[in-house]
């Protein structure tokens, strides 16, 4: 097993000894992080929204990402300060489009090299194809991994370096050691499919942190930073918005338990954009798919070196794929046109597939929920999938259920055509389709997971409806009348056919009522059953809803 560690990082610099500051105007650190790139290497089929500030006015769409555009900010903002880390905080891949899954992932950990990546804590998606091929890609990155909660179970030792030391070098010649420590959700072995990560062990978050924590300080550093995948929520909607309303999650409760000496943690996995305080430390995120990077500044004293004060930015990657309604506010972000270059060329490789057309469709499908949480791409989804599996041979399905987290991209067809690159970024997982028994009461217990310990909502097949009250508590938010299949009250004790994916299938996103399901009968993959119902006919697009309802 190979170790991808770099011991110490100069810029500059390598393999001097630390000078302890002695004394002099304080010294500045600069972070600049992201998370969840998830191998997007072009930008995202879908702008950056920003609610409209009047009532009536149109959203505001930003052009954002781009891994060229990315490189190019990150490199402009470290000519300004050479005493910059570069660092992420997990999922760089798995659950990408096509450009990047079909090449093994290989073209990402190119960009992100180029990029100038130093150290990242793992993902859950890092695992999605198992072990051994996370250290094949680790062994391609000239960035280090760090993960001090995940123990091979056979030797007990981490599987990469619970933490790294990082030694930036400032403008007037002194060296300032950085510790970075790495974790990821210790829920990950519920995120991925099948037996990938059945050798290793997901330990506390916190508790693993703290371990390396001491060993951080007996080596003598202050300045500690944790990367950990795992994240919150907050209620504001645009990543402009000052100030931290609403913050919740399951990162709270990690942070409160970190040992103090921890001065900034950066997260990620919820997808949101965020820049916190919390438990006397400052928490970020930068959202995903390259949208976002946050530049931390650390102001360190000379003395102590250790971090006096914290504060963060969030810098949105402006690309130049549509116009900029905010170019004053937010200009174009430089083009590293090297990797542009390369960026081109790998779709270019992957074109003749990518771009092979495989429907038509009118509209919009998107993953945004209205008020209940139905979206237009998971009832779009779900049809297809119940129409593959509804005949007696290919599993006799009455019901279908996926999980609006699992689809990854929304369908925005061009001139009314769908390609299967559009449908890949769906449906990247390479899925199959498992039609099983659910009696009526399981059904009510899946359904009402959606609020205890599940990710992300169910999506339902047409024909199934259900009502949920938003005031009763998690677990009781369904009356079992309320549920109905074709109009009729499901039966307790009656067996049904459901089709959901083999992830959720074996429990995934927190659905482990469907591990009770039996009679199981495995079915195409997501994606060709997704292409043949685009290819029987124009689907149109329409709101979403009727399926769903909201009770107060």
């Amino acid at each position: 097993m190979r170790n991808i560690l770099v011991v110490a990082i100069v810029l500059g610099m390598v393999g001097c000894q630390s000078q302890p500051p002695s004394g002099g105007a304080p010294i500045h650190v600069q972070l600049l992080a992201f998370n969840d790139f998830h191998g997007n290497l072009e930008p995202p089929t879908t702008p950056t929204r920003l609610p409209a500030d009047a009532a009536g006015a149109p959203d505001v769409l930003l052009p954002t990402g781009g891994a060229a555009w990315l490189s190019g900010l990150i490199h402009e903002l470290r000519r300004d300060n050479p005493a910059t880390l570069v660092v992420a905080a997990g999922d760089l891949v798995g659950a990408s489009p096509l450009v990047s899954a079909l090449l093994k992932h290989e073209p990402s950990i190119a960009a992100l090299n180029q990029i100038g990546l130093q150290y990242s804590s793992v993902g859950n998606h890092e695992f999605d194809h198992g072990v051994a091929e996370l250290q094949r890609l680790a062994g391609l990155a000239k960035f280090g991994y760090l993960a001090a909660n995940v123990v091979v179970r056979s030797t007990g030792q981490t599987l990469f370096p619970a933490w790294a030391r990082a030694r930036v070098r400032t403008t007037d010649g002194r060296d300032i050691d950085v510790a970075l420590v790495g974790a990821v959700l210790h829920d990950t072995p519920s995120l991925v499919s099948g037996n990938m990560v059945a050798p290793l062990e997901f330990r506390d978050e916190a508790d693993s942190i703290n371990a390396a924590v001491r060993q951080i300080r007996a080596a003598g550093i202050e300045i500690i930073i944790v990367l950990i995948h795992e994240g919150g929520f907050v209620s504001s909607t645009r990543f402009d918005e000052s100030g931290c309303p609403g913050f919740r999650g399951p990162i709270l409760s990690i942070v409160e338990r970190l040992d103090p000496a921890v001065d900034v943690v950066v997260s990620g996995h919820t997808h949101r954009t965020y820049i916190c305080r919390h438990a006397g430390r400052l928490v970020t995120s930068a959202g995903n798919e390259g949208r976002f990077l946050t530049d931390i500044d650390l102001t360190i004293d000379p003395l102590t070196r250790d971090v006096s004060s914290s504060e963060a930015r969030q810098l949105p990657v402006i690309n130049d794929t549509r116009p900029n309604p905010l170019v004053s506010q937010y200009p174009q972000s430089p083009l590293d046109e090297v990797l542009a270059g390369r960026v081109t060329r790998w779709h270019r490789s992957v074109a003749p597939l990518a771009e092979r057309r495989v429907g038509n469709l009118t509209g919009e499908w998107t993953r945004r929920p209205n008020a209940a949480g139905e979206t237009g791409l998971g009832q779009l989804v779900v049809d297809a999938q119940l129409e593959a599996t509804a005949a007696p041979d290919r599993g006799a399905a009455q019901i279908a259920f996926v999980n609006n987290g699992g689809l990854r991209a929304d369908l925005l067809p061009r001139n009314g055509q769908v390609t299967h690159a559009d449908v890949f970024a769906v449906h990247p997982f390479g899925n199959v389709l498992v039609t099983l028994n659910l009696t009526g009461r399981q059904i009510h217990q899946l359904l009402e997971a959606q609020w205890l310990n599940a990710g992300s909502l169910l999506q339902v097949s047409r024909g199934f409806s259900y009502s949920w009250s938003a005031s009763a508590k998690p677990g009781q938010r369904i009356a079992p009348a309320d549920i109905r299949l074709n109009g009729a009250p499901l039966q307790q004790d009656a067996v049904y056919r459901v089709t959901v994916n083999d992830f959720l299938a074996g429990g995934g996103d927190g659905y482990t009522a469907l591990q009770a399901g039996t009679d199981r009968l495995t079915g195409d993959f997501d994606v060709d059953v997704l292409e043949r119902y685009l290819n029987t006919g124009v689907r149109q697009a329409t709101p979403a809803g009727g399926r769903v309802q909201l009770l107060p």
